[in-house]
């Protein structure tokens, strides 16, 4: 008897299961979630935590398999990781103006962030970025190198010395940690997460 109860209820899991998948979004379809929340969080997150900081420009610097723990956070829900050398920025203007993201790559990076890099025009990475900086003149440039968060100290040593060694030193000073930015990015959901939360099983 209780091996027929068993083998009932074994099925009936199954016909439960099978009425589920047509709840279950496709991968195509979750990629699609994924980059609108993504976008949504730039719009109304992340300018918050930025201001609430002071910070004018956020720098993310990471290689392909070698990735910051906050970049994977920020690549398009179909990168699997971060390109040869990636360099994202974000820059607030202020004046209640929408944050500026750009790509130091050879493209755009998704929907959020735009190339901002012609290797034929300038082949050293690095000497954009610089460009791109005086091009903004923020008054503070955050990178992600913490002494106590793990998930805001991604920044390696070997990028960090060829970053600071493009900068004019003019701006070696306004340099700082990020570290409440990307922690703030990290542990904070936007109203659109939270609608979606409860039905996260």
């Amino acid at each position: 008897m209780k091996r027929i109860a068993f083998i009932l209820s074994f099925f009936m899991s199954l016909v439960q299961a099978d009425d589920l998948k047509d709840d279950i979004l496709s991968m195509h379809q979750r990629a699609v979630v994924r980059d609108g929340f993504l976008k949504d969080r730039f719009e109304t997150v992340l300018p918050e935590i930025m201001a609430r900081n002071k910070l004018d420009m956020w720098i993310i610097i990471a290689r392909e398999y070698n990735e910051d723990p906050v970049i994977r956070t920020m690549l398009p829900a179909t990168w699997l990781n971060a390109r040869r050398r990636t360099i994202l920025v974000i820059h607030n203007p202020g004046n209640g103006y929408p944050l500026e993201s750009y790509a130091v790559a050879r493209y755009d990076v998704g929907d959020i962030f735009k190339k901002a890099w012609d290797p034929e025009a300038q082949p050293n990475q690095y000497k954009a970025l610089a460009d791109l900086i005086q091009s903004k003149n923020p008054k503070s440039i955050g990178i992600n190198k913490s002494i106590y968060f793990a998930q805001a100290d991604g920044l390696t040593a070997t990028e960090y010395n060829l970053f600071k060694n493009a900068l004019p030193k003019k701006y070696a000073p306004r340099i700082v940690s990020a570290e409440k930015v990307a922690i703030g990015w990290l542990e904070t959901r936007s109203a659109k997460e939270m609608e979606v939360y409860p039905d996260i099983c």
